[in-house]
C-alpha cells in the first residue's frame, strides 16, 4: 500500500511538472512571437498571470463556438498580456463627445449624403478586390486609430479618382491637425482630419512622412503631398441602409465603433455579434471596406449572417489578417453606422 502511495505521488508530481513546463513553453513562445520584454520578474509574473487568464477565457468562448452557441472565434494575439482596460487605453483613440449620455453630432458639419436613386445595390462588396485598399497597418501603442481610418477613406477616394493607390501619412495627421481638435496619440475624429487636409491643401505620403506611433512636430511638405480633399460627407446617423449604399457606390467609408470588449480584443474569425457592443459608446475609428453574407456550408438552409467588412489598424496578427466581420442589420451593432463619413475629392 505504501509503495502504491509513493507511485501515485510521483505520477501527480510528474503531471504537475509537465503542466508547468507546458505553460512556461506557451509563455516563452508568446513573448518571442510578439517581442515582449518586461522590466523585472514581478512584472513578468503579473503579465504571465494575465496571459493565462486570457487564454482560459478564450478557450471557454471557443468551446461555445464549437457548440454553435456563438458566431465568432477568439484567439490569443499581441494583446494577450493586457487587461481589458489597459488594452482600451493603448489603442482606442476615437474621441467621443457626449452630452447627457447621448452622442453629440460632429463638431464639424459635412455635406449631406443623398441616397443614390435608380440603383440596385449588389449583394456583396469588397473594395480590396478593386484595388482601393492599402495593406493593413499597425498603429502600435498610440491612440491614433482615427488617423488610420481617415487615411484609409482618402486613399480609397484618391484611387477612384486617379486609378493610383497611394498610402497616405497618418503621422502627418497626428502632428499637424491638433488645432482642428485632434489630439494625436490621445485620440481624434476623422471629420476633423478631412477638414485639415482640405484647408491644408493636401496630406503627405506615407513614404515621405513615415509613421512613428508618437506625437511629433508638424513637418508637412507640399511637394510630398499624395492626395487632397474638398470636404467630407456625413452618412445619416444610425442608418445601415445609407451606409450600405455609400460603401457600394462611393468606396471605403470611415466609421467609428465600440471596440471596448474583451471579445473584440481577441476576435479571430466569424461574424462578430457581441450583444453588449454599444451603438453609441464609440471609442475606435476603423474603415468599412465592404459588406456581405456568410452561409453555413454544412447547412445551406440556415439563416445567412450579414456582416460589414471592417479594416482595422492593429496589424495582421489580429483578427482575420487585420480585418473583422461585424454583424450587419442587427440594430446598428457596435455603432458602425452611427458616425460614418467619407472625404470628397
Amino acid at each position: 500500500m505504501k509503495q502504491l502511495t509513493v507511485i501515485f505521488a510521483l505520477l501527480v508530481g510528474c503531471q504537475a511538472v509537465s503542466f508547468f513546463n507546458l505553460v512556461a513553453q506557451e509563455w516563452d513562445a508568446f513573448k518571442l512571437e510578439h517581442k515582449k520584454a518586461y522590466p523585472n520578474d514581478i512584472e513578468e509574473k503579473f503579465r504571465m498571470k494575465i496571459f493565462m487568464e486570457n487564454k482560459r477565457k478564450i478557450a471557454k468562448h471557443n468551446s461555445n463556438y464549437e457548440k454553435g452557441l456563438v458566431n465568432y472565434k477568439l484567439a490569443l494575439n499581441q494583446f494577450g498580456d493586457l487587461l481589458s482596460h489597459e488594452f482600451r487605453g493603448l489603442v482606442n483613440g476615437f474621441n467621443r463627445t457626449k452630452n447627457g449620455g447621448h452622442l453629440k453630432r460632429r463638431l464639424l458639419k459635412g455635406s449631406t449624403f443623398i441616397h443614390p436613386a435608380h440603383v440596385e445595390l449588389p449583394a456583396s462588396v469588397d473594395w480590396r478586390e478593386h484595388g482601393a485598399v492599402t495593406p493593413v497597418k499597425d498603429q502600435g501603442h498610440c491612440g491614433s486609430c482615427w488617423s488610420f481610418s481617415a487615411t484609409g477613406a482618402l486613399e480609397g477616394q484618391h484611387f477612384r479618382k486617379t486609378g493610383k493607390l497611394i498610402s497616405l501619412s497618418e503621422q502627418n495627421l497626428i502632428d499637424c491637425s491638433t488645432k482642428y481638435g485632434n489630439n494625436g496619440c490621445n485620440g481624434g475624429l476623422m471629420d476633423q482630419a478631412f477638414q485639415y487636409v482640405k484647408d491644408n491643401g493636401g496630406i503627405d505620403t506615407e513614404k515621405s512622412y513615415p509613421y512613428e506611433a508618437e506625437d511629433d512636430k508638424c513637418r508637412y511638405l507640399a511637394e510630398d503631398s499624395g492626395a487632397t480633399d474638398s470636404g467630407f460627407v456625413d452618412v445619416p446617423e444610425g442608418s445601415e441602409k445609407d451606409l450600405k449604399a455609400a460603401i457600394a457606390t462611393v468606396g471605403p467609408v470611415s466609421v467609428a465603433i465600440d471596440a471596448s470588449h474583451e471579445s473584440f480584443q481577441f476576435y479571430s474569425e466569424g461574424v462578430y455579434d457581441d450583444h453588449e457592443c454599444s451603438s453609441t459608446e464609440l471609442d475606435h475609428g476603423v474603415l468599412a471596406v465592404g459588406y456581405g453574407s456568410e452561409v453555413d456550408p454544412d447547412d445551406p438552409d440556415a439563416e445567412k449572417k450579414n456582416y460589414w467588412l471592417i479594416k482595422n489598424s492593429w496589424g495582421t496578427k489580429w483578427g482575420l489578417d487585420g480585418y473583422v466581420k461585424i454583424a450587419r442589420d442587427k440594430r446598428n451593432l457596435c455603432g458602425v453606422a452611427t458616425q460614418a463619413s467619407y472625404p470628397l475629392v
